[in-house]
C-alpha cells in the first residue's frame, strides 16, 4: 500500500515526534523542569508615617521632624530545585534590641525557610527609625512602626516570591571613594596619643563596589544587587530629618536612572571603621547652589553602581543554591578597654552563608570592621563574594586582633575578645568551601 505524505499527515508526525522527544527528556531527567534558577524581586515604602525616635546616636532623644527621602525595603528571592535564598535589604539602622530574632522567626515560619535561606539586613542609616518590641520602654510610635514593619516585610517577600521566573545573572566590580577609614590618630597637648573618630586617609578602606544584574531570558532587567562598605553616618546626631543616607540615596538614584521596573537592593559591606567622606553633619545644607553631602555621596556611589551594571555583558543561568547558618559562641570581653577576665562569658555571632553558582554571600550579624570583610573576600573560593553586615543579628563591633592594641571607640564598644575575629573569618570561609 502506498502511503501519501500530505501536509496534514506530516504535521501530525512532527507533533508526535516532539511529544516523544519531550517525554524522553522528562523521564531521563525527572528534575530538569525544576533545575533552572528562578528569581523575583519587589520593593515597598517603609517611611515612618509619624514622628519617631531616631536611631544611631544615644544623645538624640527628640522625635524626627520631617522626611528628606523615602525609606524603602527590597527583597530578592531565588529558587532552584526546591532550595531558596531570600535577600532582604531595609533602609533602617538595623535589627537591634532583640528584633533580629523576632523578625527572623516570623519570616522563617511564614515561608517555611531554613535559617540559612534568609539574609535579613539593613543599610545602617543613622537617619532613620529605631525598632523596638519593648512595650514598657519603647516609644509608642516606634512600637507601632515595628509592628507594621513585620507585616510589611512578609507581604514584600511574598510579592517577590510571586514574581519569580527564569533568571540570568551576571556580576561586575567597580570602585568608589565614598568611604573613608575613620580611626584617626590624634595627640593631646602633652603628646599623648589616642584613636578618635575622624578621617584617616591612609587607613585600610575597601573601595570595591560589587554589582549583580538579574534579567529574564528575553533580556528584560528586573533587579540588581550591590554591596559597598560604608557607614550610614553622613548625617549626625543633631539631624532630625529622615533619610536613607548614603546607601539609601544610592539605591534610589540607581532605580531612578535604570527605571522604576528595576529593584536595586543595596547592602552594607564590612564598614565598622569606615565613615562617609563627609560625616556626622548636623543637617542637610540648604544653602543656594550647595549639593547636600548625603546627596552628593549617594549620587557618586549610585553612578558607579549604574556604570558597573551597564557594563555587565556576560550573564548565565546562575547555578545551584547552597545555604548555611551558624551561631558562633566567640570569646567575649567587657565593653571597656580594661583587662579581659578568664570568666568572661562568650558573645554569640550569627553567620549566614550562601552560594549561587560562583557568587558567594556572607552575612554577619554585627558591625564588622573592614579588615575582616577584606580577609573573607581574599580567602573566599567564590569568584565574587558579597560581605553583608547588620545581617540576621546586631552584636555590636567586631574588630581584628591588631586593632585591640590601638584601642579606640570600636574596640571599647566591642563585646568580642581580640582573637574572636580570626575565628569568625575562618568559620565563614570554611562554610563557603563546604557549599
Amino acid at each position: 500500500m502506498k502511503v501519501v505524505l500530505t501536509p496534514k499527515r506530516i504535521s501530525s508526525i512532527v507533533r508526535i515526534l516532539v511529544i516523544v522527544f519531550a517525554l524522553g527528556i522528562f523521564f531521563a531527567h525527572p528534575r530538569a523542569v525544576k533545575a533552572a534558577l528562578r528569581a523575583g524581586a519587589a520593593r515597598t515604602d517603609i517611611t515612618p508615617a509619624k514622628p519617631i525616635k531616631m536611631a544611631g546616636y544615644s544623645s538624640r532623644t527628640q522625635l524626627s521632624e520631617g522626611i528628606h527621602d523615602p525609606l524603602l525595603a527590597r527583597a530578592v528571592v531565588f529558587e532552584n530545585n526546591g532550595k531558596r535564598l531570600v535577600l532582604v535589604s531595609t533602609d533602617i539602622i538595623g535589627f537591634y534590641s532583640g528584633t533580629a530574632d523576632h523578625f527572623r522567626q516570623i519570616i522563617l515560619k511564614e515561608f517555611k525557610l531554613e535559617p540559612g535561606e534568609l539574609f535579613l539586613s539593613s543599610v545602617h542609616t543613622h537617619a532613620g527609625p529605631g525598632l523596638t518590641i519593648d512595650k514598657e520602654n519603647g516609644h509608642p510610635n516606634n512600637l507601632e512602626y515595628t509592628k507594621d514593619l513585620e507585616g510589611t516585610l512578609v507581604k514584600l517577600i511574598r510579592q517577590a516570591s510571586d514574581d519569580m521566573g527564569p533568571v540570568r545573572i551576571g556580576t561586575g566590580v567597580g570602585y568608589s571613594p565614598v568611604g573613608m577609614n575613620r580611626r584617626e590618630l590624634q595627640f593631646d597637648r602633652s603628646g599623648n596619643s589616642q584613636i578618635r573618630l575622624g578621617r584617616n586617609p591612609y587607613g585600610p578602606t575597601d573601595k570595591e563596589v560589587l554589582v549583580t544584574k538579574l534579567a529574564r531570558p528575553d533580556g528584560k532587567v528586573f533587579a540588581a544587587l550591590f554591596d559597598h562598605a560604608t557607614h550610614g553616618t553622613c548625617l549626625g546626631g543633631k539631624n532630625l530629618i529622615v533619610s536613607g543616607d548614603v546607601l539609601g540615596l544610592a539605591e534610589q538614584f540607581a532605580e531612578k536612572i535604570l527605571g522604576e521596573e528595576v529593584v536595586v537592593a543595596g547592602f552594607a559591606g564590612a564598614s565598622g571603621n569606615i565613615d562617609p567622606w563627609f560625616r556626622v553633619l548636623p543637617a542637610f545644607n540648604t544653602e543656594p547652589g550647595w549639593v547636600p553631602e548625603p546627596v552628593l555621596l549617594g549620587t557618586l556611589l549610585g553612578e558607579e553602581v549604574v556604570n558597573i551594571f551597564r557594563d555587565i555583558d556576560e550573564v548565565s543561568d546562575g547555578g545551584r543554591i547552597g545555604t548555611a547558618f551558624v551561631t558562633l559562641e566567640l570569646p567575649g570581653k567587657p565593653r571597656t578597654e580594661g583587662e579581659i577576665g578568664k570568666d568572661q562569658p562568650p558573645t554569640p555571632l550569627n553567620i549566614t552563608v550562601a552560594r549561587i553558582g560562583d557568587i558567594g554571600f556572607v552575612g554577619l550579624g554585627a558591625e564588622v570592621l573592614t579588615e575582616i570583610g577584606m580577609s573573607i573576600k581574599a580567602a573566599s573560593p567564590c569568584k565574587h563574594t558579597f560581605v553583608i553586615t547588620h545581617c540576621n543579628g546586631a552584636a555590636s563591633y567586631i574588630a581584628p586582633e591588631h586593632l585591640h592594641i590601638e584601642g579606640g571607640y570600636e574596640i571599647k564598644s566591642s563585646p568580642f575578645a581580640p582573637h574572636a575575629a580570626k575565628i569568625a573569618v575562618k568559620q565563614a570561609v570554611k562554610m563557603l568551601h563546604e557549599l
